[in-house]
C-alpha cells in the first residue's frame, strides 16, 4: 500500500478521518554533500515536512516527514549544514510527493486548468487549476530532432483572424513545431534554423511552398492526396449540376414543387430586367433578391435548379398508401373525407389533416424521393463496388445520360486510381490532363489548371507514399485542446500542449 513510501522508516499509520496520516523518517544512512560530495552522518538538527502522497480506498494520504540537518564534515567545505533530501520521493520545496505530482501532472496534460482541478478533486488529490498549469508547464518537452519527411499543415487561433502552423514528423506523426503564423517568412525562417528536411508535405497552400522552395529549393514538395481528391469532388459536383437538365429525367421530380418554380419565376424575372437594359444592381433593389442571387441567375443560361430531395418523418398513413394511391388512380375527384373514411375503417387511428398534408406533399403518388445533384456527385464519386444494388443500377442510368457524364464518371474513377501512389503514375497523370482538357467539362479543366500549377508536387503525391494524413490527425487533437481552453490561454501554453509527446 505504502510501497512509493519504501525510502523511509514508517513510524506510525493512524486514521485521521478523511485522510490516513502516515509519521515516518528518514533511514541513518551517509548522505552526500551537496557542495564537496563528502558522506556524513553527523547531525545537525531535525526538521519536520508535511507530505501529500497519493490517495488510498478514496482518502487523502498526509505524510509528517522528520528529515536530518546534517553537519559536513569535510575541512573547508563552505556548505556547513544542509538539509537531506530524499531522491525519487520529495524535490525541493515541495509538499507532494513526486509519484502524486506525476498523476497531477498527467491529468492537468488531459485537461489542462479548470477541468483537470474538478477531476482531482473528484480523485481525492485536490489541486487548483493554477497548480494543475504550473504542474502542466513543468512537464519537459522532448528534445527537438529534425526529421526528414515532415508534414505542414495550419489551423486557426482565431478563425479568420489568426493562424499557426503545425510542422511534425511525417513518418511517425511525432510534433515537432508550433510556429506562431502562416506566413512564408516564418517557414522559411524554420526550415532555414532548422536543416536536414529532405520531404515536405503540404496541401495546395501557395505560401508554404514558396517558403520551401526559398530555404530548401532542393527539397521534394509533396501535395495531399486527400486534398486533390476534395478538390476534384467539389468540380464533379458543379458538373453534375451543369447537366442537371441531362440525367434530371432518370428521376423526375415531383410536378409542382415550390422550390422548383420559385426558381422559374426568379429566372424569367431577371432576364426580363436585364433585355430591358436594367442593370445588376438595379434588379436586386427591383425584385427584393441579393446581389449574388441576381447574379448566378444572370449566368443561368436556363432555369436549371438544385433539386432538393423531400425529407419525411414516418406517419400513421403510411401502411394505408397502396390503398389510397389504388383509390385515387381510379377517380382522381374522390373526396378526402371518404377516404378517411376508408381507411379508419382499415384501421387508421390518425386526424384528418395528417392525411390530408400527407395527400399535399405527394407522398402517395411518389414512387421515390428526388435525386440530388449531391447524391448524384457522390453516386460517381463513390468505389463501385461499394455502391448498393439499387445505387448501381441509378448510377449507371445517371452515367449514361449524357455523353458529358458517361466522360465525367471515366475520368473520376481514372484519377481515383491514380490516388493509389506507384512508380509511372506521373505519365498517367499527363495521360488524364489531356482527355480531361479534351473533354466538354468546363469546371474539370479548372481543376486541371490547378494541377499543372503545382505539378511536380501533384507528380510526387501519386508516386511517393508520403501523405499529410498525420497532419490532419494532429490538427483535429489541437481543435479539443482549444476548446478545452475555451480561450482562457495564450499561444505558449497551446504549443506547450500540442508538443508534449
Amino acid at each position: 500500500m505504502f510501497s512509493g513510501l519504501s525510502a523511509l522508516v514508517i513510524q506510525d499509520v493512524a486514521d485521521g478521518g478523511g485522510m490516513v496520516v502516515v509519521t515516518a523518517r528518514t533511514r541513518d544512512a551517509a548522505v552526500p554533500c551537496p557542495v564537496c560530495g563528502t558522506p556524513t552522518v553527523k547531525v545537525h538538527g531535525y526538521h519536520r515536512r508535511t507530505l501529500k502522497d497519493v490517495p488510498v480506498d478514496g482518502r487523502q494520504v498526509v505524510v509528517h516527514l522528520r528529515a536530518r540537518r546534517l553537519v559536513c564534515s569535510a575541512p573547508g567545505c563552505r556548505r556547513q549544514t544542509f538539509r537531506e533530501q530524499v531522491p525519487d520521493l520529495v524535490e525541493r520545496h515541495q509538499r507532494r510527493t513526486v509519484r502524486l505530482v506525476r498523476q497531477i501532472s498527467q491529468v492537468a496534460r488531459e485537461l489542462c486548468g479548470r477541468a483537470a482541478a474538478r477531476l482531482t478533486d473528484l480523485l481525492t488529490m485536490p489541486a487548483s487549476r493554477s497548480t494543475a498549469v504550473r504542474h502542466l508547464w513543468r512537464l519537459p518537452l522532448p528534445e527537438l530532432t529534425v526529421p526528414r519527411v515532415i508534414g505542414v499543415d495550419d489551423f486557426a487561433l482565431r478563425r479568420r483572424h489568426r493562424y499557426a502552423t503545425v510542422i511534425i514528423d511525417a513518418e511517425t506523426g511525432r510534433r515537432v513545431a508550433v510556429l506562431p503564423g502562416r506566413d512564408a517568412s516564418t517557414m522559411e525562417s524554420w526550415l532555414r534554423e532548422n536543416p536536414g528536411v529532405e520531404v515536405v508535405c503540404r496541401d495546395g497552400s501557395a505560401t508554404y511552398a514558396e517558403a520551401v522552395r526559398r530555404a530548401l529549393p532542393d527539397a521534394v514538395q509533396v501535395s495531399d492526396r486527400w486534398h486533390l481528391w476534395r478538390n476534384l469532388c467539389d468540380k464533379v459536383l458543379l458538373e453534375v449540376r451543369a447537366h442537371a437538365g441531362c440525367w434530371a429525367t432518370v428521376n423526375p421530380s415531383r410536378p409542382g414543387g415550390v422550390h422548383e418554380q420559385t426558381v422559374r419565376v426568379r429566372w424569367n424575372k431577371v432576364h426580363e430586367l436585364l433585355d430591358q437594359g436594367v442593370g445588376l444592381l438595379d434588379c436586386s433593389r427591383r425584385l427584393g433578391v441579393a446581389l449574388n442571387t441576381v447574379k448566378r441567375y444572370a449566368r443561368m443560361p436556363e432555369p436549371h435548379t438544385t433539386r432538393i430531395a423531400p425529407t419525411y418523418r414516418p406517419t400513421l398513413v403510411d401502411p394505408y398508401r397502396d390503398h389510397l394511391r389504388a383509390r385515387r388512380a381510379a377517380d382522381p375527384a374522390v373526396p378526402v373525407t371518404r377516404l378517411l373514411a376508408e381507411i379508419r375503417e382499415l384501421g387508421y387511428t390518425g386526424s384528418a389533416n395528417l392525411l390530408v398534408r400527407y395527400l399535399n406533399q405527394g407522398r402517395v403518388e411518389g414512387e421515390h424521393p428526388v435525386t440530388t445533384s449531391r447524391h448524384a456527385s457522390s453516386l460517381l464519386l463513390t468505389r463501385p463496388d461499394n455502391l448498393r444494388p439499387k445505387d448501381t443500377e441509378l448510377s449507371e442510368k445517371i452515367i449514361a445520360a449524357c455523353p458529358e457524364m458517361t466522360a465525367l464518371a471515366s475520368l473520376v474513377r481514372g484519377f481515383a486510381a491514380l490516388l493509389t501512389p506507384a512508380a509511372g503514375n506521373d505519365a498517367k497523370l499527363t495521360e488524364w490532363i489531356t482527355a480531361a482538357r479534351a473533354a466538354n467539362l468546363p469546371h474539370l479543366r479548372s481543376f486541371t489548371n490547378g494541377l499543372k500549377i503545382d505539378r511536380s508536387a501533384v507528380d510526387a503525391a501519386v508516386t511517393l507514399p508520403y501523405h499529410n494524413g498525420r497532419t490532419e490527425g494532429v490538427n483535429t487533437r489541437t481543435k479539443r485542446i482549444m476548446r478545452q481552453m475555451h480561450g482562457r490561454a495564450g499561444f505558449d501554453l497551446l504549443r506547450h500542449r500540442i508538443l508534449l509527446p
